[in-house]
């Protein structure tokens, strides 16, 4: 069997960075949810991405549930979010007992409908927005917060699978009122698994820190007068963190090798199509992704089958939120966009590991269904 190409697995650094972070914390002894690792990787990423401050958790989804708490979401509330994207990013809105409300997707991209948000916005008086930044291609990320400040509504910026994406000479996650980040292990970098909670407000980062350590009180006894959470990061997961942000520049700049190639090989196909970085974008490219005409005589699935038989793995568009049967009695606000993409969509091979001539192999297998 041909040797396996991977959608997107974690890569740790050649140079062994990772290794001796950890080897520090168990030479320390320091093996806890807490420590110089924890704080370093705050650090080192904040300073990286041009934030004040920040709060390594143990997922993005806890990072999500915290920036919906910080912004007073409560039962009742309604929360906007993109439709097109993982359910980790609607999930916590449930854990709050609030309502979700499903924008669909711009007419030439993956993302929130700046224009749809707004209409939802004015009908629906929600209290915040998640704007999701998906496959690592930016959101109107400005556009979006200037609506958002006009209407009072609190921005949680999902920078899960962007970090490394820049708008317009700015890091995504931090142009929100909240920005949050994944290390899940098929993320541009890993922590096995882990998050981050960015905010410019060092009083909402020690609030979260507050709650994500089990919102224990300032006294010799553990004394809880708020609900808390076990959500911290540990030292030796952070260690991974800190060693693979050495790396970050080079892996975005390898997946973007990868979508340029593919770019490239499958250009004369004209039932494909790509959705790409903007002007004044700089795309990290997590995921390598192509639409198909619909009358196309070659399907998504087809596609994927043919990998299949080439031991490489591929993966559909993420299922709208709206179309999933856990969120079918909310509200949409859209047409048919997101649920087209999913339709005609799909992920191709994207692992920072992969070498050219699998990235060839991958380009051939699917020329082929044309020929």
């Amino acid at each position: 069997m041909k040797e396996r190409i991977y959608l997107s697995s974690p890569h740790m650094s050649e140079e062994g960075y990772e290794q001796a972070y950890i080897q520090e914390a168990f030479d320390k002894n320091w093996i806890a949810p807490l420590g110089f690792n924890v704080d370093g990787f705050e650090e080192e990423l904040s300073e990286m991405v041009g934030i004040d401050h920040a709060l390594a958790l143990a997922s993005g989804t806890a990072a999500i549930h915290l920036a919906l708490k910080l912004a007073g979401v409560g039962e009742g509330d309604v929360v906007l979010c993109q439709s097109l994207t993982f359910s980790a990013s609607a999930n916590p809105i449930l854990y709050e007992k609030a309502t979700p409300v499903f924008i669909d997707s711009e007419a030439d991209g993956w993302n929130i409908d700046p224009e749809l948000m707004e209409e939802a916005i004015q009908k629906y008086n929600p209290k915040a927005v998640i704007a999701v930044h998906l496959y690592g291609l930016p959101a109107q990320i400005q556009k979006i917060k200037e609506i958002c400040d006009k209407y009072d509504v609190t921005l949680i910026e999902d920078a899960a699978e962007s970090l490394g994406s820049i708008y317009h000479d700015q890091w995504t996650g931090t142009f929100g009122d909240y920005g949050i980040y994944s290390f899940n292990g098929n993320k541009i970098i890993t922590t096995s698994g882990g998050g981050m909670l960015v905010s410019r407000s060092k009083e909402a980062i020690d609030k979260a820190k507050f709650w994500a350590t089990q919102a224990r009180e300032p006294e010799r006894h553990y004394e809880h007068k708020e609900i808390g959470y076990n959500y911290r990061l540990s030292n030796v997961t952070a260690g991974i963190g800190r060693g693979q942000l050495k790396v970050l520049a080079d892996r975005v700049e390898k997946k973007r090798h990868i979508f340029h190639s593919y770019q490239e090989g499958l250009k004369d196909i004209e039932d494909i199509s790509f959705i790409t970085e903007r002007e004044g974008e700089h795309a990290n490219y997590w995921l390598s992704a192509i639409v198909l005409k619909p009358e196309s005589k070659v399907s998504p699935q087809m596609i994927m089958d043919a990998l299949d038989g080439e031991n490489a793995e591929s993966r559909p568009i993420w299922k709208p939120m709206h179309m999933q049967p856990i969120f079918k009695e909310y509200d949409f606000v859209g047409s048919d966009r997101a649920e087209n993409l999913f339709n005609y969509g799909l992920c191709l091979p994207s692992d920072s590991k992969m070498t050219d001539e699998q990235i060839q192999r991958v380009i051939e297998v699917i020329k082929s269904l044309w020929n």
